[in-house]
């Protein structure tokens, strides 16, 4: 079948997720949760039979003072409480407040603070790993298939992934006021690495036949290698997906936008390794016989 007939279809795909979010990334940017901005997490326990909703907890925090970024149900009648730094004397003042509105009084389980230096030195270092793993992947897949251009369209198609993350959780923040932590940092860096290891599969069907049929056309022999390995990608990822999609739908809200991130991650990195990394080494190959 000849796939790459389609090529830029494949790239006006990949362009109508990627203009929208990378629009919103110019122009409203991620939103950060206190892991980068610093602040304040409190994890609470209530023993009562009452039960307890988020917005009682809220209305709590604003009596003493407290503003909260976010308030989370983390297990029963348990909750994950993101303010700005606090004490720990200004804890036990929100506690007893917590106990006297709602009628019974919170165990705390977690009370951590996280100051903004270390919030962008976590940043910082994040954007050092990317870099970092990029360069890697770049220099290994150029000397195992002996060109440059097969590490450079798959570090192409690597950042292609990290585009259509970023873009879609900054709309999903401006939006949705959904927060990146160093959970999406952990999803973001994992996901650079299944879409070179199914990038890496298709270009190692292409050297051998290649080394097979050394007179056939290259893009022949491109076709040849996305019909041979697609069913074997496609099986690999819904795997994955279907449990991805069972976690998000059923795991707890702490989880929940990490595990979205995988998601979005798994879907486009399935997608760009046969539909975004082959057909930019077509095109190189068409620049470079142009050139000639």
């Amino acid at each position: 079948m000849n796939w790459m007939k389609l090529k830029w279809l494949y790239f006006l795909i990949s362009a109508l997720v990627l203009v929208p979010g990378t629009i919103s990334l110019l122009r409203f940017g991620l939103k950060p949760s206190i892991d980068f901005t610093g602040g304040t997490l409190l994890e609470l326990r209530f023993a009562g039979d009452k039960s307890i909703k988020t917005e009682e907890i809220q209305s709590a925090l604003k009596s003493v003072g407290i503003e909260a970024a976010s308030v989370q149900s983390s297990g029963e009648k348990t909750f994950l409480i993101r303010s700005r730094t606090i004490t720990k004397e200004e804890a036990r003042v929100l506690e007893t407040a917590l106990g006297k509105n709602l009628e019974q009084m919170p165990e705390e389980i977690r009370f951590e603070t996280v100051g903004p230096i270390l919030g962008q030195e976590l940043l910082s270092k994040t954007l050092i790993a990317i870099i970092l793993a990029s360069v890697v992947i770049l220099g290994y897949v150029a000397s195992r298939f002996k060109g440059s251009k097969y590490g450079i369209c798959a570090v192409l198609a690597m950042f292609h992934d990290s585009l259509v993350l970023l873009g879609l959780f900054s709309l999903l923040g401006h939006f949705l006021g959904v927060e990146v932590d160093t959970l999406f940092v952990t999803a973001m860096l994992t996901i650079l690495s299944f879409s070179v290891h199914d990038t890496v599969v298709v270009y190692d069907r292409i050297r051998e036949s290649q080394r097979l049929f050394p007179q056939t056309d290259f893009e022949t022999l491109v076709n040849k290698a996305v019909t041979e390995t697609l069913s074997r990608s496609l099986n690999n990822s819904l795997t994955i997906i279907f449990m991805l999609i069972s976690l998000f739908l059923l795991g707890g809200p702490t989880i929940k936008w990490f595990v979205a991130a995988l998601l979005i991650g798994t879907v486009s990195g399935t997608y760009s390794s046969t539909f975004t990394a082959v057909p930019l080494l077509i095109i190189w190959e068409q620049i470079k016989k142009g050139r000639r």
